[in-house]
């Protein structure tokens, strides 16, 4: 299990289109990945619960990959939330 920590920094945080490409990468991937907030676990492979954590601009998240890509999913998870989803 691989595990880090991002601060999301793009203008409307984790929310519709960013939250959309973020899943379709995720989904790219084989391992079980998760995204963290305030304790709170979703499947980051699932738009509902990625929305319902309420990720806006400033949260610290953590990003938590379990499987055969592990390493890999989170870090370009995390590149592509640094790198503010190319707004």
């Amino acid at each position: 299990m691989v595990s880090n920590e991002v601060a999301v920094q793009n203008s409307v945080g984790l929310h519709a289109r960013p939250a959309t490409f973020f899943i379709q990468r995720a989904n790219e991937f084989k391992s079980s990945i998760w995204v963290e907030k305030d304790e709170r676990r979703v499947n980051a492979k699932s738009l509902l619960g990625v929305l319902s954590l309420g990720i806006v601009k400033g949260t610290k998240i953590s990003i938590i990959a379990d499987g055969s890509d592990e390493e890999e999913a989170v870090q370009t998870l995390v590149e592509l939330i640094e790198s503010n989803f190319s707004e």
